[in-house]
């Protein structure tokens, strides 16, 4: 359970399926740079620039349970907050330190940090961002299809030849071994739960085709689960309703909006 959350909007930044879930045999979420070689930042005003997103606040005593959520090993992760402690340095700092010494250059990154460690992770790796608030937060972004930072270590996008970021309706044509396509649309259902917070997910929708067999599957999926949704969302994240109502809008953007009204969510 999450401390606190705000709403971000993310920049130089862009999003789709392309890692292998460590959950079940579908695509999860991966976010690349759109410039390679600058970093992802982001800020507390939404704005038509980036992509939306949450910035969730976790005590320490959860980073195992996040390493494992993200396909990282425990206790290499509590390995990299102790060096970052004995640098004198919150871990977004120290991270930001180690990629802006690397140019940003994602594989030269990860690189870096499995010679810190002896570790790397052939799924999602933990990449700073920095919030125009001052704090650095950390992101998981997959080991990308050029490398994990160990060569005896393949990533999944590589082992899977997923080279790009894609689409839904991409997915759904992968030829991942026993692909579950009901677990793949319920995945993404999941992901475009945001937007009933007012969160810019609206890229996830964006040229859907209201007839295409997977859109209307999603939004048979996303009716029922969108029940209950905002009680779920203030128990996992430890906001009230009055805090609630000042930082999170039921506007919805146009792509989104015509999603939900096919789901038949209100």
């Amino acid at each position: 359970m999450a401390r606190d959350v705000l709403p971000i909007s993310i920049h130089n930044a862009r999003r789709g399926l392309a890692k292998p879930s460590s959950h079940g045999s579908y695509l999860a979420m991966d976010i690349e740079p759109v410039d390679r070689g600058l970093p992802i930042r982001a800020s507390s005003v939404a704005d038509d620039d980036g992509i939306g997103g949450l910035l969730l606040t976790f005590d320490r005593e959860c980073a195992p349970l996040i390493a494992r959520r993200e396909e990282y090993d425990p206790d290499a992760f509590v390995r990299l907050i102790e060096i970052a402690d004995r640098a004198d340095l919150p871990l977004g700092e120290f991270l930001m330190e180690i990629a802006s010494g690397t140019n940003f250059d994602l594989l030269a990154y990860r690189m870096a940090l499995r010679t810190m460690l002896d570790y790397t992770s052939p799924g999602y790796i933990f990449h700073p961002i920095e919030i125009d608030s001052g704090r650095i937060a950390i992101i998981a972004i997959g080991s990308g299809f050029d490398g994990s930072g160990d060569s005896k270590i393949v990533s999944r996008r590589q082992q899977y030849k997923m080279d790009r970021l894609l689409s839904l309706d991409e997915s759904m044509r992968t030829e991942l071994p026993g692909f579950d396509r009901a677990g793949q649309i319920g995945y993404y259902a999941e992901c475009v739960l945001g937007g009933l917070h007012g969160v810019d997910v609206g890229d996830l929708a964006s040229g859907f085709d209201a007839e295409a067999g997977c859109v209307l599957e999603l939004a048979a999926h996303l009716g029922p689960i969108a029940s209950g949704e905002r009680e779920r969302f203030l128990e996992a994240t430890s906001i009230d309703a009055v805090r609630y109502g000042e930082r999170f809008s039921r506007d919805r953007v146009a792509s989104l909006s015509a999603l939900f009204k096919l789901a038949g969510v209100i």
